[in-house]
């Protein structure tokens, strides 16, 4: 089955502007599959996944890219930073656009490296797994803000209850969705397999698979949740320092990610602390034992997981469309809250996340509050179960979750 990404068209027009690509994310979410693709005629292939392969390039990296010239892929270039100081000589020399594609899946680790060396000739791009949209063949091109003219656009394909925790218990993994005969359980567990002895083993250097695997579950059942060290050290059994170092390290690979509080000097009493999301939903209901689509709508974690699935899908409206969103949370210490805010051209807009299909002006409640955060307010929306889009009032937009 072949799925046009909307990233596509992204990378096509970066790489005519800059010599470096970089496209980062988590393993499995189609990162290879899209370079290659789209790749033209002469350009090599390699894999840093091939001990071999990374050995010559860690050791010797002038060598390497004799063997492997530009134009070229170079797959997981985690494996040897080293390549990077050589990459900005051979740019520096030859001064064209696109020249390499760089995949990784520890953005961060190689960020201190890419600043040292390719700062100016790299366009970096992340990639998560397939949105809804990519799903039912309707890809985003715009990113996802709130707005009254969205009432003249209705979905194309309705999603009812079961079908949208179905979706969300799938998950977006590329490879699990276009093999529908897969075995999802057997997926997930050589996922997790993989990603403990490739990224956190040899790159991480982190050795108690078993404690780590409990670190993971817990994170994962806590998507949505404000972020608590201590919480998460006691159930794996570590201490809190380990607890910081795990779940940077789950930063790395992408597979979670913290959304931060919307702050300003304007108001001095707003919690400071993030909030955690588990960024793939499939990943994470296998992670909490959920052993079905019916089990996962109906147990405790019904509602975090959807605003979960929300807020990844927002986020790829516009990581597919190469921006990067200036996206928070509200919440002060009269526990009143805001799930989202996306800030955009000095315009807030609030977004609230509901498991119902006729929700209530009541839902968008604190939404005034965006207005005294120093900044204009903007239209806000309720995401939730309804077939089509609805105006709570002149300010707020109710729209259907599986839309955006």
């Amino acid at each position: 089955m072949d799925i046009e990404r909307t990233a596509f068209a992204t990378i096509k027009k970066v790489s005519k502007t800059f010599p470096v690509l970089l496209l980062t994310g988590m393993r499995q979410t189609g990162k290879t599959y899209l370079l290659k693709k789209i790749m033209e005629q002469g350009r090599k292939y390699v894999s840093l996944d091939y001990p071999d392969e990374r050995e010559l390039a860690k050791t010797s990296p002038d060598l390497f890219l004799q063997r492997y010239s530009p134009p070229v892929i170079i797959d997981e270039v985690q494996y040897a930073p080293e390549l990077l100081t050589f990459i900005k000589i051979h740019v520096d020399a030859n001064r064209k656009n696109g020249l390499f594609w760089l995949t990784g899946s520890q953005k961060f680790s190689l960020m201190k490296g890419i600043q040292e060396s390719l700062a100016g000739r790299i366009a970096i791009l992340d990639l998560l797994g397939l949105s809804y949209r990519e799903m039912i063949r309707k890809p985003q091109t715009q990113p996802f803000l709130p707005s009254m003219n969205m009432i003249k656009h209705s979905t194309e394909k309705p999603m009812n209850l079961p079908g949208m925790y179905k979706t969300i218990w799938n998950g977006s993994y590329p490879g699990l969705f276009v093999n529908k005969g897969k075995n999802r359980e057997i997926f997930y567990r050589s996922y997790l397999q993989t990603y403990i002895e490739r990224d956190i083993k040899d790159y991480q250097g982190i050795t108690d698979s078993i404690r780590f695997l409990k670190f993971i579950r817990a994170c994962a059942v806590r998507t949505g949740s404000l972020l608590n060290y201590a919480n998460l050290a006691r159930d794996a059994d570590i201490d809190v320092r380990t607890a910081k170092s795990w779940l940077a390290a789950l930063e790395r690979s992408g597979l979670v990610r913290l959304l931060y509080p919307y702050y300003s000097n304007v108001t001095k009493r707003m919690i400071k602390t993030p909030k955690l999301y588990f960024m793939d939903t499939g990943l994470c209901a296998f992670l909490g034992e959920f052993d079905t689509p019916q089990s996962l709508e109906a147990g405790y974690l019904n509602g975090a997981i959807l605003e979960t699935w929300a807020y990844i899908e927002i986020i790829k409206s516009y990581w597919n469309n190469g921006l990067d969103p200036l996206m928070y949370y509200y919440r002060d210490a009269d526990q009143r809250e805001i799930d989202f805010i996306i800030e955009r051209n000095m315009t807030l807009y609030p977004i609230e996340v509901k498991k119902t299909s006729v929700p209530q002006a009541e839902s968008a409640k604190y939404f005034a509050l965006s207005e005294k955060l120093g900044k204009s307010a903007g239209t806000g929306a309720v995401l939730c179960l309804r077939q089509s889009a609805l105006p709570l009032n002149k300010n707020v937009i109710a729209w259907p979750v599986w839309d955006v």
